[in-house]
């Protein structure tokens, strides 16, 4: 038994110290996400956001980590209205009264990434769209309140979906989890495994334990689960034309509860 519990699959572990640096890329991507969203107001660009964010993170010695990925081309994805992630930001894309807006962003300070999201509305949102948002940030409180010591990888995912679907019953109205998009692995990289599903059954998958780290990264519809890439090969929207949100921390497993890295 003692042999079986060594060699079980546990979520890769950091030390304090190396959570701590972390923390420091997180903030970065924190205060970037909040200068974005300080900076969104109508007739300004995605692209105008997309320079604020790069700026914030350069100034605080940090590096995009989206930029260049995979060939990338921004340090935010941006996702307005019917896109889900990855929206790439444009200086054609001009924001209107009444946008839901999705960004996604991600830093590397001494090595280390942080990886976050919100989702905010330009000016007044529409009650869906403000119900769509407050349901994805509940459902990441609740996969983020499950990353203590003992747990597994499932337990994480079925507190987002069971989450999803309490809000459901208080906004009164449905959500579609998106399908094939979900939370990950981070460290020294930002795509690591576990692939992290937003939602299925308790009790599978690795362990977690003290140290254990993972982007936790709900996205929500008011329609269909399902989705499309663009022609762009990287925007992601609904095959209905439905509004997403999408919700991003960065959520560390300690002795002291979860620490959520990207605060």
């Amino acid at each position: 038994m003692i042999g079986r519990l060594r060699n079980r699959k546990v979520v890769p572990q950091r030390t304090p110290g190396e959570l701590d640096a972390m923390a420091v890329a997180g903030a970065l991507v924190a205060k970037a996400l909040a200068a974005v969203r300080e900076a969104a107001a109508p007739g300004v660009s995605t692209k105008t956001l997309d320079e604020v964010a790069e700026a914030v993170i350069r100034d605080g010695g940090g590096v995009p980590s989206f930029l260049g990925y995979h060939g990338y081309p921004a340090t935010i994805c941006s996702s307005v209205n019917d896109r889900v992630v990855h929206g790439i930001p444009s200086a054609d894309e001009i924001l209107a009264p009444g946008d839901l807006v999705s960004i996604d962003c991600g830093a590397i300070v001494d090595g280390w990434h942080g990886d976050s999201a919100i989702t905010f509305g330009v000016e007044t949102l529409i009650p869906a769209d403000e119900a769509l948002s407050a349901a994805t940030r509940e459902a990441l409180e609740a996969g983020a309140a499950a990353m203590v010591p003992g747990n597994r990888l499932t337990d994480v995912s079925h507190a987002i979906e069971k989450a999803t679907r309490a809000a459901e019953k208080r906004y009164d109205r449905r959500f579609g989890i998106v399908e094939n998009y979900g939370g990950h692995g981070i460290g020294r990289q930002m795509h690591m495994d576990p692939f992290l599903p937003n939602e299925g059954s308790p009790g599978r998958g690795p362990y977690l334990e003290v140290g254990s780290v993972l982007a936790i990264e709900p996205m929500l519809t008011l329609g269909t689960t399902r989705t499309r890439v663009l022609d762009d090969e990287w925007t992601v929207v609904t095959t209905d034309g439905s509004r997403a949100a999408h919700w991003e921390h960065t959520v560390a497993v300690t002795e002291d509860g979860p620490r959520i890295l990207t605060r």
